[in-house]
């Protein structure tokens, strides 16, 4: 897998966007297998209005942003209202994000996020375009990476670094239990002890150290009276998973 993006593929292009675009989408062509089942993938034809890429083989589908510089917290996407109504559909594409670096245009960050991570709370509104703008009164939106779980963001390339086609799929394998998770209420409290977990900063912990989160989590779940008794229901369902391993005493491992 070559990590720097083929300037000459976008020579004929004047726009700074579309030259972006033409790369990019030119590189995953041509370095980036299906997370699903590991076959190459495909383009799709005539500037399909959902995604990017699709798989032959296991007919999933792939939306392609691409950033400049750091991955951040933040990547911009299209309009809200299309984004909101994508959530709940059956044509909802997976996810791959690509950030480069400015000077370089080498490939810094290659991830994908499958569908069923996606959830309103990843998505912010952004403010209405002004009056004085060709789009008066348009509505974008964020994708907030910062609200996905580590465990739902799978690398390919991570600060430079390449990671195996087996870490891969391994990785996407492991995340299957998400999808057939449909209550949203189930769904939010795995998301949100996750992500306390993954404020945490560090691949043990103990049971203790999630407690902390009581709080926060109160204030997100105000009609639970044992936020303590989910917790410990959620770390157990993540063991069984294979996200963590417990290693006895209040002790928990985050799971390669």
């Amino acid at each position: 897998m070559e990590l720097i993006l083929p300037l000459e593929i976008a020579k004929n292009y004047s726009s700074p966007s579309q030259q972006i675009r033409v790369m990019t989408e030119y590189w995953v062509s041509n370095s980036i297998f299906c997370p699903n089942c590991g076959n190459p993938l495909s383009d799709f034809e005539n500037n399909a209005p959902v995604a990017d890429f699709y798989c032959r083989n296991c007919r999933e589908e792939y939306e392609l942003k691409s950033k400049r510089g750091t991955l951040g917290k933040k990547i911009i996407d299209g309009a809200y209202g299309t984004m909101i109504e994508r959530l709940s559909s059956n044509n909802n594409p997976n996810f791959f994000l690509l950030t480069y670096d400015r000077e370089t245009f080498r490939v810094r960050d290659f991830l994908t996020v499958p569908k069923y991570f996606f959830v309103e709370n990843i998505i912010e509104k952004r403010k209405p375009l002004a009056p004085t703008a060709r789009r008066a009164g348009w509505i974008g939106c964020n994708i907030v990476i910062h609200n996905i779980p580590e465990f739902g963001k799978i690398f390919y390339v991570k600060n430079g670094v390449k990671k195996s086609k087996e870490e891969v799929l391994s990785k996407w394998g492991k995340t299957n239990f998400v999808k057939t998770t449909k209550n949203i209420e189930t769904k939010g409290w795995l998301f949100d002890i996750s992500l306390c977990i993954d404020q945490l900063k560090k691949r043990e912990f103990s049971l203790d150290e999630v407690y902390a989160f009581e709080p926060v989590l109160k204030r997100k779940h105000p009609t639970n009276n044992n936020i303590k008794a989910k917790i410990r229901q959620q770390l157990q369902f993540l063991r069984n998973k294979g996200i963590l391993e417990f290693k006895g005493s209040g002790q928990y491992k985050l799971m390669d």
